[in-house]
């Protein structure tokens, strides 16, 4: 045998002896690593038990008994109901108009600013070459804006004397009662939620658009590819993993609005523009405890439910 040969094969036999040590380290070196990331995530994990695990838990309870404000300093003397909170808080009137606006919500809210956003992402990534940093803030300021000062604005804006009004009267236009009727009520509520969220919308669908590679268009255009052909068989299919994100995240941002209706109209008029998120805060505000607490259950149940389905509509076909 030659030594080349003799070679070989002891220091194959050597890295095979050393294989078990080599896994061995590997292993304690992967429990390290493990070890040193959840020792990074306590602190958020002690302060998300605090703040959200615990009141979760206690809510549910809550949901589950006939607790009222007077039982909150007492509450070993409520009395368990179980489910018959929640058949009470679906079968209330009141209940069931705010789940059906709060469908409304989502159902007008989340496409107009998914399409706004994009809209704006597309322009501020192909069309605008000038001044963009100021226009990506222009968009973005009403998302970090206080909203119960943009909500004493928006009164000031749609009162029936306001800026808004007076403006269509010079136009020679209808002045509708913005915030006293139904149907213009909830358009309000609409466009000011459109007005916070396209924001969000159009940063999430900027950054898709950038993480895009230049070279694919470059090649679709050198095929013969038209604009509007480039969009829709690369740039949309390329952003649905960012459409994804989007959808899920404004569908739940809608389904727990509060504060546009709360600030603008109470619920009102007639209850039109009342939400789920706002009716539970009355609940609780009235002292039905249990009432509320079951209502807040719902909710979460009914974002959980929405957030899979769409997960499972909307994600990457294989």
């Amino acid at each position: 045998m030659s030594t080349t040969a003799t070679r070989t094969m002891v220091t194959s036999g050597a890295s095979t002896r050393r294989r078990p040590g080599g896994t061995r380290r590997m292993r304690e070196g992967s429990k390290a690593e493990t070890t040193t990331a959840w020792l990074f995530l306590s602190p958020f994990l002690a302060l998300f038990l605090l703040f959200t695990g615990i009141p979760a838990i206690l809510a549910i309870g809550a949901s589950l008994t006939d607790m009222t404000a007077r039982d909150i300093r007492d509450p070993l003397g409520v009395n368990f109901t179980g489910f018959d909170g929640f058949a009470k808080v679906i079968t209330n009137p009141g209940f069931q108009s705010a789940f059906f606006n709060t469908i409304m919500f989502v159902v007008l809210c989340v496409p107009i600013s998914m399409a706004l956003g994009l809209a704006l992402a597309l322009m501020l990534n192909n069309g605008i070459r000038r001044l963009k940093t100021f226009f990506r803030a222009a968009v973005y300021v009403p998302v970090i804006t206080n909203i119960v000062a943009a909500a004493v604005i928006w009164q000031y804006a749609f009162s029936i004397t306001g800026p808004v009004n007076s403006s269509l009267g010079d136009l020679g236009l209808p002045e509708p009662n913005w915030l006293g009727e139904p149907g213009w009520a909830i358009t309000t509520v609409v466009l000011m939620g459109v007005w916070r969220t396209t924001g969000t919308c159009m940063i999430l669908f900027l950054a898709g658009l950038q993480a895009v590679p230049e070279e694919i268009y470059e090649a679709a255009a050198t095929d013969g590819a038209g604009t509007w052909r480039r969009l829709w068989s690369i740039t949309l299919p390329l952003l649905r993993p960012t459409t994804l994100l989007i959808t899920v995240l404004m569908t739940v941002s809608f389904l727990n609005i509060f504060e546009e209706p709360y600030l603008l109209t109470k619920g009102g008029p007639l209850g039109s523009t009342k939400s789920i998120a706002v009716w539970v805060y009355e609940q609780f505000g009235f002292g039905n405890v249990s009432a509320s607490m079951a209502g807040s259950v719902l909710l979460l149940l009914l974002v959980g439910i929405v957030a899979i389905v769409q997960f499972r509509m909307l994600r990457p076909k294989h």
